[in-house]
């Protein structure tokens, strides 16, 4: 049910070239081309005769006076359009033909929906594809290893049009290639009908209030259906999952209406946060192009329209299974009566009069067939918009001047018993002759309800109703036709035979109307949106599929599922946000409520407190004096005064009470750092002393719990481009960075939360396995790790190590890693760079989780550095400019993140370091890659730490004695040391110590040279019960 729209000649709306905007620009053309419908031509066909045209004419000037004052979003005085002044323009055919170019009449031809910001965007970047890979000459290939995966997210599982819509296009987008997952806040019976389809079904709680351990981010991307997911969607809100693509679908108007309450009732809060989910869904998609208008005040650019919905047809079915009064006697109809029902757009514009009076024109040849005598009559009901309550007044008087009988013409709005009056109706006519975008969903009904329609012939209109076959059309500008179909279909006072079987066929067409343009439709937007990694294969277009597949609802997997707990949409959306309202107000009142009651005794002990302080001071202050005048007073040098305080600022820090968790960590071996960027993955996050977090971001910090700051560590990840960039080797580097502030462990670890989120972190039993390990030093010198290459579900193939790499990598991980190793090493360009990584069946590590010596770790971080500087100097430009790398197929923030992970593994196998398994359940250990299998094999001379620690000081030093202006990331990421450095850090200490020594040396001799003054006296107090008369004060000699 729509609410009332008025003039809709501002807003959101634009004229549309296509109505399917993201389609390539040459399709579109010939669809430009097409002339745009204007009701003038109505007036300018040679069709028209002269008689009736003559007729029109004086129609409308009888009562012109009358209705202009009533014209829908109108009023007098201010409308400056066509008025009584422009009476005299109708003198000829011309006039009327200028009855729209006045200005004063408005019949919504310029009503358009385009998402322009939305098409334009994806539109760049797919443009961007073709100049990265031309620029850089370099193939980017997709090798297709795995399908893609959608999570779907429903409020519940109750049966009702909007499970059958998604269960349709699930059924569709499964046949082109992808991997469906359903999450649902509530159980219900549709449960089942997944079932059968082989899609799994997860039952979670809402974000608000628990949090979900669900790696969102192993989904290509999320859609999440009608508003009563709210639940979920605080959890992609969060980093890291803020940036996956999400399309968020509602189906009806009612979230409007109380988004416009909460505005007027000053409920901000409440408002904000449904304006957050609307901002945050990468499309809103809506099933008609009035929805869109409606929401406009909070389209963000994201907002979409794919038409089509089985709605209209269920609830047609539905009504006519569950209500069987008769609706006849209740609205005074006889049994042979003939109803007309006429409706129109769903769009509310000031020409809505004149359309309605054309069709009430055509319709006075039907009159005759119904002569007073007669036992049947004939009824006509308008069904519109809201229009102004006194447009029923103007059809009175436009069927007033048409000679139609009282009571024969009457008025009702859409949203008042608009669904009894399609059931009673014999006959529907469609009075609107606005190019719609899509089929009119009334119409849909009312041919479910089984009645016979009669349309115009517009562009969508046409594209489903053949005329004679399923519905009746007429052209229009000729209304002629409209006549004589009218007549053709009422014979005798009732609809003829004919009528009556087109109706069945047109009930029939009506049960899958726009089936396979919706599925087609969310096919091409997941196409357009979705940004699939190279290892994921592209889905098939949608032409390669069955045309059963697509072309009609899923009826039958709903056949068995009970639906008697079905209610409308609208009510069920209504009842949803009453309980979000409910729930608001309780949450504020509670706060309230609270915040005062602690307010209150939070001030009231603040002044017990003080009042007590004030007390305790007082009387301490009397007890000093007292002690101090009967004392000598000893008296020191200002060295150790100086030297006294100095100490106690450098204990005061160190006096801070320690947690339970660090006190532990402190005697281990061992310590494993959790990198985390957001509060989306803190379920994943371990908390006990052998694990601690190190948060990316300083606002990402877990309360309560002794996580790293990241940034405040190594300041570069303060710079979101980098800290997407480096990921969790952005942790290795603010953790290596002056690492004995905060690591005392021999040994340190890092475990991805993705790990914990795939069940591959390590068990009680596998953690007390390699603490033993490490203490009994069984392997030396050894990286550990528990997440195998070749179980990782991005390599179902069981690839070898650059196979996977490149794989990963849009084809190009080899070259990356030739490149950047030449520039490190500073090789030719014909000289073969790359490592070799033999396939000797073992495995390599993946996921960055893993164990080795702390002293190891810098050596890795040292290498790291060096080729992370390399990398970013070959890509920074492209990438910072454009966000592409030939890394990646799109767009990337995290473009050689995916290289990095695998980094570990060669540097781990050319140092000659042993590579040990951990089973994460069992704790089981297994050597990969031997050491005598590695002779010959290994860069030992390119990797040892001699020549990295050679190649460390030399980029020190240059950075130290040139310093360049050039940009260059090496210096930013961990310290800069060189033998240079720590002489001239010593030289920088020595002197800010002499220079602390003079100044203190300088104050000391300016107090010496003050002037002293000698005492003059001190009181003394009387001991007690002494005698009155006797003198108080005593004078003292000055010493």
């Amino acid at each position: 049910m729509l609410p009332k729209m008025g003039s809709l000649e501002a807003g959101h709306i634009t004229k549309s070239d296509h109505p399917n905007p993201l389609l390539p620009r040459a399709s579109s053309s010939s669809l430009r081309s097409r002339p745009r419908s204007r009701l003038p031509r109505l007036f300018r066909s040679s069709r028209i005769d002269y008689l009736q045209w003559i007729s029109s004419v004086s129609i409308f000037l009888s009562f012109v006076i009358f209705f202009h004052l009533y014209l829908p979003g109108s009023s007098p005085g201010k409308d400056k359009g066509f008025g009584l002044k422009d009476v005299g323009v109708m003198d000829d055919y011309e006039g009327l033909v200028k009855v729209r170019e006045l200005g004063g009449l408005d019949f919504g031809f310029d009503v358009r929906f385009r998402p322009a910001k939305f098409v334009r965007r994806f539109r760049k970047e797919d443009l961007g594809v073709f100049n990265v890979s031309s620029s850089l000459s370099l193939p980017l290939r997709r090798f297709g290893h795995l399908k893609p995966r959608l999570a779907m997210i429903f409020g519940d599982l109750l049966v009702d049009p909007e499970k059958l819509l998604m269960v349709t296009i699930a059924c569709a987008l499964q046949e082109i290639g992808y991997d469906i997952q359903v999450f649902s806040l509530e159980v219900g019976p549709v449960h089942d009908v997944w079932k059968n389809l082989g899609v799994p079904v997860s039952l979670i709680e809402s974000c608000d209030k628990t949090e979900v351990q669900i790696d969102w981010l192993s989904f290509s991307g999320i859609i999440v259906d009608s508003i009563e997911s709210r639940g979920v969607f605080s959890c992609f809100l969060q980093e890291p999952f803020k940036s996956l693509p999400l399309l968020w679908t509602i189906h009806d108007v009612s979230l409007a209406h109380r988004l416009k309450q909460y505005n007027s009732t000053g409920q901000i809060e409440l408002l904000n946060s449904w304006k957050k989910m609307f901002s945050r869904a990468t499309a809103v998609i809506f099933p008609n192009y009035a929805l869109p208008v409606v929401f406009s005040s909070y389209d963000s650019g994201n907002f979409y329209v794919v038409p089509g919905s089985p709605a209209e047809a269920w609830e047609a079915d539905h009504e006519l299974n569950t209500y069987k009064e008769n609706l006849r006697e209740k609205w005074s109809i006889g049994p042979t009566d003939v109803v007309v029902a006429v409706v129109g757009s769903q769009f509310l514009y000031k020409g809505l009069w004149l359309e309605h009076a054309l069709i009430l024109r055509a319709m006075v040849t039907l009159l005759p067939l119904f002569p007073s005598d007669s036992s049947s009559t004939l009824k006509v009901i308008f069904l519109c918009g809201n229009s102004p309550s006194n447009y029923s007044s103007v059809l009175e008087t436009i069927a007033g001047n048409l000679r139609y009988p009282q009571g024969v013409v009457q008025y009702q709005a859409v949203d008042k018993d608009s669904d009894n009056i399609l059931r009673m109706a014999d006959l529907v006519i469609y009075g609107s002759f606005l190019e719609e975008q899509s089929f009119p969903g009334i119409l849909i009904k009312a041919m479910r309800f089984g009645k016979l329609i009669i349309a115009p012939e517009t562009c969508e209109i046409k594209r489903y109703v053949t005329d004679g076959v399923n519905g009746y059309l007429f052209p229009k500008n000729d209304f002629k036709i409209l006549r004589r179909v009218l007549v053709h279909v009422i014979s005798k006072g009732k609809l003829s035979g004919e009528a009556e079987k087109i109706a069945a066929n047109g009930r029939h067409s009506a049960l899958n109307l726009m089936a396979s343009e919706t599925v087609e439709g969310y096919a091409m937007l997941l196409n357009v949106i979705l940004r699939l990694p190279s290892e994921v294969i592209s889905p098939k277009d949608m032409k390669e599929i069955f045309p059963e597949s697509k072309e009609g609802w899923k009826w039958r997997l709903f056949e068995n599922v009970s639906s008697a707990t079905y209610e409308t949409r609208y009510f069920r959306s209504e009842t949803f946000l009453n309980k979000v309202e409910e729930l608001w107000n309780l949450t504020q009142r509670e706060r309230l409520s609270l915040t005062t009651a602690v307010g209150d005794s939070f001030f009231y002990n603040i002044w017990e407190d003080e009042r007590y302080n004030e007390l305790a001071a007082s009387r301490k202050r009397r007890e000093d004096q007292e002690i101090k005048d009967r004392s000598d007073q000893p008296h020191g040098t200002w060295e150790d005064v100086y030297k006294s305080v100095k100490k106690a600022e450098r204990t005061k820090n160190e006096l801070h009470e320690r947690e339970e968790r660090e006190l532990e960590r402190t005697g281990q071996p061992l310590c494993i750092y959790e990198p985390f960027l957001g509060g989306g993955v803190r379920p994943f996050l371990h908390v006990s002393s052998l694990y601690r977090g190190i948060s990316l971001s300083t606002k990402g910090r877990r309360a309560g719990v002794d996580d790293i700051d990241g940034p405040s560590r190594l300041p570069i990840l303060n710079n979101p481009y980098y800290r997407d960039l480096l990921g969790e080797f952005g942790a290795f580097f603010a953790i290596a960075n002056r690492i004995d502030r905060i690591h005392k462990n021999q040994w340190i670890g890092f475990q991805s939360w993705r790990a914990t989120a795939r069940k591959g972190s390590l068990s009680k039993a596998a953690e007390e396995t390699l603490l033993h390990a490490i203490q009994r030093k069984r392997h030396g010198d050894a990286l550990y790790f528990w997440v195998r290459m070749d179980e990782d579900t991005r390599n179902p193939l069981h690839q070898e190590f650059w196979s996977y790499c490149d794989a990963i990598n849009a084809g190009n991980c080899r070259f990356a890693f030739s490149t950047a190793l030449k520039s490190m090493y500073g090789l030719t360009q014909d000289v073969d760079s790359l490592p070799s990584m033999p396939v000797d069946g073992d495995t390599w590590s993946v996921m960055q989780s893993w164990v080795l010596p702390t002293r190891s770790l810098l050596e890795f971080v040292m290498f790291s550095r060096m080729f992370v500087d390399a990398l970013d100097a070959h890509m920074y430009d492209e990438h910072h400019r454009s966000g592409r790398c030939y890394l990646s197929l799109s767009k990337d923030k995290h473009c050689y993140s995916r290289v990095l992970e695998l980094l570990v593994n060669v540097w781990a196998y050319h140092s000659a370091r042993k590579m040990v398994y951990v089973n994460p359940e069992t704790g089981a250990m297994q050597e990969q890659h031997g050491l005598l299998t590695r002779r010959g094999k290994m860069w030992v001379k390119w990797f040892s730490y001699a020549t990295l620690k050679s190649m460390d000081e030399d980029y020190a030093e240059e950075f130290d004695s040139d310093k360049p202006r050039k940009r260059w990331l090496w210096p930013l990421t961990g310290e800069i040391v060189w033998h240079g450095t720590i002489e001239k850090e010593m030289s920088q200490r020595h002197q800010q110590k002499e220079k602390r020594k003079q100044q203190s040396r300088e104050k000391i001799e300016r107090i010496k040279k003050r002037h002293h003054f000698k005492t003059i006296g001190k009181y003394v107090k009387p001991p007690p019960g002494g005698e009155e008369d006797s003198t108080n004060i005593t004078t003292a000699q000055a010493r």
